[in-house]
């Protein structure tokens, strides 16, 4: 009988190392994300979080390790390349023009992902209209349509910079604490609207961050950062009733 070839994880990093002027920020850091899950990073200011995703996404080179994609190497590839593979990325402060309209904003974006854009080419196509409405409608952005990007409030900036990664057509977004500027009362809304146009989409997610309340209610798995390696990871469950969870990050 054939044997049947289990698939890889969508990304795996494998004993990433990388430190800065003595301070390490990554040493020996492990960890595997599925397809379709939402996986959610925690872990103390400082114990390596951020510098994960920008060595998965190619902003930082480790020093030693690999990241792969679909069991692929990826690790030397430069930003723009692993957006094309299939991976985008969500700054913790949103990334847009700030004087171009929302609207306009996604045609940017989706102009990039086709590499057509530049200032000598036809920004606003039915094509691309048409494509942008979509995705505004999946963030509950359609109305802001018209709207400058600088006159959004900060839980809709988020859904901005969320919606231009989604442009991207990526396999997996890496978020960089979505909820961070918005009020408590906003982040529950934010992060509902994003998780159900991520699953519409089919994406796989994974995100950094610290309201304990949201990383409950939305990951699936979450992996614990300490000290730039994984200190344990499971369900909420398990790892919010994890004694050493409790010292290190929650404070109990």
């Amino acid at each position: 009988m054939e044997k049947i070839m289990s698939r890889p994880p969508l990304l795996q990093a494998k004993d990433l190392h990388i430190s800065f002027y003595g301070v390490t920020a990554a040493r020996g850091a492990n960890l595997e994300i599925k397809e379709g899950e939402f996986l959610a990073i925690i872990g103390p200011n400082g114990s390596g979080k951020t510098t994960f995703l920008n060595l998965c996404t190619g902003y930082l080179k480790p020093h030693s390790g690999e990241v792969l994609l679909d069991g692929q190497p990826i690790t030397a590839m430069s930003p723009r390349t692993i957006v094309n593979k299939g991976i985008a990325r969500a700054f913790q402060i949103p990334q847009f023009f700030q004087n171009q309209t929302v609207l306009e904003n996604l045609m940017i974006s989706i102009s990039a992902r086709r590499g057509i854009w530049s200032g000598f080419t036809e920004l606003a196509t039915k094509q691309r209209q048409d494509e942008a409405h979509e995705i505004l409608s999946l963030v509950g952005l359609d109305e802001q349509a018209s709207t400058m990007a600088s006159a959004l409030p900060e839980g809709q900036r988020k859904l901005l910079d969320i919606s231009l990664a989604l442009a991207l057509k990526p396999r997996l977004v890496l978020l960089d604490e979505p909820t961070s500027g918005v009020s408590t009362l906003e982040s529950y809304q934010v992060m509902e609207t994003l998780m159900d146009a991520l699953r519409k989409a089919q994406v796989t997610a994974l995100f950094v961050e610290h309201d304990m309340d949201i990383v409950r209610q939305f990951a699936e798995r979450v992996a614990v950062w300490d000290a730039g390696s994984v200190l344990i990871e499971g369900s909420p469950e398990e790892v919010f009733n994890d004694p050493e969870v409790q010292k290190k990050v929650i404070g109990v």
